[in-house]
């Protein structure tokens, strides 16, 4: 209540000194300054204006700040912390300034981390100031607040300290109020503010949840294809080691324990979903060794894999995928067969795993479905955030050539100089490329 009085006080003593001197000035003007009526009334007048319009002010800005004892002044200063880096900060704050209304003459320089614009005061009420121009209220000064806001980086976070004031000197504030226009400013964008970070976590918080849930999905597909052996696979071999048994026996028992091999490596992994590549390239092998088995002279395999590099971390059944690929859509269909070429090489900060044939390639239509490239390249992008990637293109002369890149499971593995390649038709090269050839 003190602060209240004391502030329509000031204001009407600031109104009443400078009435008093504008007295003096018109008692002396020639015969005009003899008559005292008009000058009295002209003063109680004008005093009661201000002091109406100082009340009014504090009414105002009850009812936005929900107590007077909170922004009487003029001139509003606010100190957010905003919990972002100060780039991310300052867009964040461009941006709510910018959406305040009637906002003008907005200058943002990004590399200073400052923000200044111009606001026109809204008339609190009616249509138009009381009197006009006339009022006393209206005769110093203009009808603008400004906002100077500056974004102070702090430990990886912004700190901004936000200012919002009339337009006009501070002289002024000792005779007109802002009708709470400043304050109103400086809640809104910190409301804006408020409301802005919460939303960014709100998303961030959308997009954890869906990535795990996506991770999830992915798991369960993988676990799925763990636990399903291709029947037309497991019945082949079996039938094929059956006829051996009477044909051939010790060919059937290697065929067997091949199977075996590859089966022990299909169970799912309940603990880690991620395998190495020693692991993958045992089941890969033990696949086409039953299959060398079948297809006889038809196929060929080549394998070149560092025993540096076979400690790589690579999501299980990955390699297998661009194995069976390499079989069912460019070695089966062709009558001569062809070879399948593994190959592993650290790259960069990752290692390379490269499965290559020299079958039908690209010349004929695919019967895949694209489920088993587009799973590989999902899974990368989860397991690895990014970091892993997943190319195919055309074999030269023929064939098709896909290649995983990982990250280094252990970055001394890239130090260490490669053997030399194994024998392939040619580097594969990028003559054509293709989304989702011979996709299992």
């Amino acid at each position: 209540m003190i602060r209240n009085v004391f502030f329509v006080a000031r204001i009407a003593i600031a109104w009443g000194l400078a009435l008093i001197l504008l007295t003096s000035f018109y008692n002396e003007i020639p015969l005009i300054g003899r008559f005292e009526l008009p000058m009295v009334l002209f003063t109680f007048i004008t005093l009661g204006l201000v002091v109406t319009s100082a009340f009014s002010h504090l009414r105002r800005v009850r009812l936005i700040a929900g107590s007077e004892q909170e922004g009487l002044g003029n001139r509003q200063r606010r100190q957010i912390e905003i919990p972002f880096e100060a780039g991310e900060a300052f867009d964040l704050l461009d941006a709510a300034i910018r959406e305040l209304p009637r906002t003008q003459d907005v200058e943002s320089a990004r590399d200073s981390l400052q923000v200044r614009a111009k606001v026109l005061r809204p008339v609190t009420y009616g249509d138009e100031p009381p009197l006009g121009r006339f009022h006393p209220m209206q005769w110093f000064g203009n009808t603008r607040n400004q906002i100077l806001a500056t974004v102070t980086p702090v430990n990886g976070t912004g700190s901004v300290t936000l200012i919002c004031e009339p337009e006009s000197g501070a002289w002024s504030d000792w005779f007109r109020v802002d009708d709470g226009t400043n304050l109103e400013n400086a809640n809104a964008i910190t409301r804006a503010i408020t409301r802005r970070v919460a939303e960014r976590r709100r998303n961030e918080r959308d997009a954890a949840a869906q990535t795990a849930t996506e991770k999830e999905l992915t798991v369960a597909r993988l676990n799925l294809l763990h636990a399903q052996v291709e029947p037309h696979f497991l019945y082949n071999t079996l039938a094929s080691a059956q006829y051996l048994t009477r044909t051939d026996p010790p060919r059937a028992d290697e065929m067997l324990g091949h199977l075996i091999q590859y089966l022990r490596h299909s169970l799912p992994r309940t603990q880690d979903e991620q395998a190495t590549l020693g692991d993958e390239l045992e089941r890969a092998l033990a696949y086409l060794e039953i299959l060398k088995i079948r297809m006889g002279q038809r196929l060929a395999v080549q394998v070149d894999v560092p025993d540096n590099l076979r400690g790589t971390r690579l999501p299980a059944m990955m390699l297998q995928t661009l194995v069976e690929n390499a079989i069912k859509h460019g070695l089966e269909p062709r009558t001569a067969g062809g070879t399948v070429w593994i190959r592993a090489r650290p790259v960069d900060d990752g290692v390379s795993i490269t499965v290559a044939d020299d079958g039908e390639g690209f010349n004929v239509q695919s019967t895949g479905t694209g489920i088993g490239l587009k799973n590989i390249r999902e899974r990368l992008q989860l397991v690895f955030s990014g970091k892993a990637s997943l190319a195919v293109v055309a074999n030269f002369p023929s064939g098709v050539a896909a290649t995983i890149t990982v990250p280094a499971a252990n970055p001394a593995a890239n130090s260490t100089s490669p053997p030399a390649a194994a024998a392939m038709p040619a580097t594969a090269m990028p003559a054509k490329a293709a989304e989702d050839h011979g996709n299992v």
